[in-house]
């Protein structure tokens, strides 16, 4: 009996012991940096802390223009309408020298043109699939109904055209279009297809924000990618990218390597968009130079926020300005992620029209916790197959939560620490809500940072935290919430709401 105990404690131990290993192996060890108190959070890895820090590989051909993405033609001259059309199509790119990559891409070979619209305009999209197989277009940050949101309800099949039309009634904002069939999303997104969708108001038309778009208003559509030996795409998932999503050793900006952009001696503001299928940034300039952050996901921010440093996780939005204005012609600095440059500014006496940081830039109503008219909990769970929301996986059959039309509500979401081996294990999860913006309430009881005080879709949840945000859903309709890891998404960790 005495040997069979031991052989037991033995069992038990080794199974503890390589339990352990296989968590460090996947970096998932316990109180790392960068995940506690009130910052938001590292990048990298998404546990309580990095994986792996990002080593941007520095490729021979050197440093490229940054490509700027062109805009879209609206084909209505009614100043009151656009018609745009876009094709899904197939492509290939150079992004290493002398080998062919083969991408996805909206009318063209990777990522797409930049939808840029007016408050209060009519809009029609015509959507035409060149590809080999179904996908969808899901208008992210877009306040629409259900049958126009371009969710996994909405698939559009090889050969086919899907024709959203949709009215803007929500303000000038940086949001943007991608995929969203069911198991697909991240390959799709992954090989390339995302693009920018733009709001402009008459707020924004009256302060003088930079608005010389590609000059001084430069849209950055920053991704992380794995090249194969032959310069392909690796998306052939490893159980590590299935747990914790995957993140490359390569940044792009807007489909670049190592990218260059001339900027003038002025203020100039970025439109950042965390593009990547997992990897949360934490964005510096390489001197330490302060900058302002104006804006957020659905929007612009009531004041200028001062910053350092910006966390941003996948599907984030951020508007920023940087005053190169002190710089010498010919001097550069670079955007870097944890210390790790990826792409340089170069100041040139390039001109631009006049810019100021303004002290108002707009009104956000006050998040009134007593308009709502209930309270919704949804708790985040697990990591790679075993992800879920409110202990179910997504059912395109189900529904799991109904509202009423133009109902207050708000919605706690909290992100369930795993607690394995007495640890304090856990991911952050970007929560993702289609079809309305949020306000944050608080975050674990506190006040969000200042630059979390405007209009939200995609919001940050560290493990062990919970996040109250209210909204008002005023359009009707089916629509999805879920992680915005995008192979936790396939892999089941998202739901769907019905309004009527």
């Amino acid at each position: 009996m005495k040997k069979i105990g031991l052989t037991a404690v033995i069992i038990v131990v080794l199974i503890l012991a390589g339990g352990w290993l296989f968590m460090r192996s996947m970096g998932m060890g316990g109180n790392m940096p960068g995940m506690g108190g009130n910052d938001r959070g590292r990048g990298g890895g998404m546990m309580n802390g990095s994986v792996e820090d990002m080593k941007n590989k520095t490729y021979p051909e050197g440093e490229k223009p940054l490509p700027i993405p062109p805009i879209l033609k609206d084909e209505n001259p009614d100043p009151n309408k656009a018609e745009f059309s876009l094709v899904a199509q197939k492509g290939s790119m150079e992004f290493l020298e002398g080998k062919k990559t083969d991408t996805f891409g909206y009318n063209g070979d990777y990522l797409g043109p930049v939808i840029r619209v007016k408050k209060g305009e009519d809009v029609s999209v015509k959507i035409k699939n060149k590809l080999d197989e179904a996908t969808t277009v899901h208008w992210h940050g877009l306040e629409v109904d259900g049958k126009q949101d371009g969710g996994p309800h909405n698939g559009i099949q090889p050969g086919t055209t899907w024709n959203p039309k949709f009215t803007i009634e929500q303000p000038a904002a940086t949001l943007w279009y991608h995929p969203h069939l069911l198991d697909k999303t991240g390959e799709h997104v992954y090989k390339g297809m995302a693009g920018l969708f733009l709001i402009d108001d008459g707020v924004t038309e009256k302060l003088d924000l930079p608005k010389d778009y590609g000059v001084n208003d430069i849209p950055l559509i920053i991704q992380d990618k794995q090249l194969d030996e032959d310069g392909q795409f690796d998306y052939d998932l490893s159980m590590h990218d299935v747990m914790m999503g995957l993140q490359g050793d390569t940044i792009m900006v807007n489909g670049a390597i190592n990218p260059y952009v001339e900027v003038p001696k002025d203020k100039v503001r970025l439109r950042l968009l965390n593009g990547s299928n997992a990897r949360i940034y934490e964005f510096r300039l390489s001197n330490g130079q302060a900058f302002y952050q104006i804006g957020t996901d659905g929007g612009l921010l009531e004041k200028p926020v001062e910053m350092t440093k910006l966390v941003l996780s996948s599907a984030e939005r951020a508007e920023l300005i940087v005053d190169f204005s002190q710089f010498k012609e010919g001097e550069t600095v670079e955007l870097t992620d944890q210390g790790t440059p990826f792409m340089k500014f170069v100041v040139t006496d390039k001109k631009s029209g006049p810019s100021e940081i303004p002290s108002q830039l707009t009104e956000i109503p006050e998040a009134d916790p007593s308009t709502a008219v209930r309270t919704r909990e949804f708790i985040m769970q697990g990591m790679g197959n075993n992800v879920s929301i409110n202990g179910k996986q997504m059912d395109m059959n189900r529904i799991d939560e109904e509202l009423n039309l133009h109902d207050t509500e708000i919605w706690e979401i909290s992100n369930e620490e795993m607690g394995m081996m007495g640890g304090n294990q856990g991911m952050a999860h970007p929560f993702h809500g289609h079809g309305t913006q949020f306000l944050i309430l608080d975050r674990d009881g506190n006040p969000p940072p200042a630059n979390e005080a405007g209009w939200k879709d995609t919001i940050l949840v560290r493990p062990g935290e919970k996040v109250r945000a209210i909204a008002t859903f005023d359009h009707k309709g089916l629509f999805m919430y879920h992680c915005h890891i995008l192979e936790h998404e396939d892999a089941g960790m998202m739901g769907q709401f019905k309004v009527e």
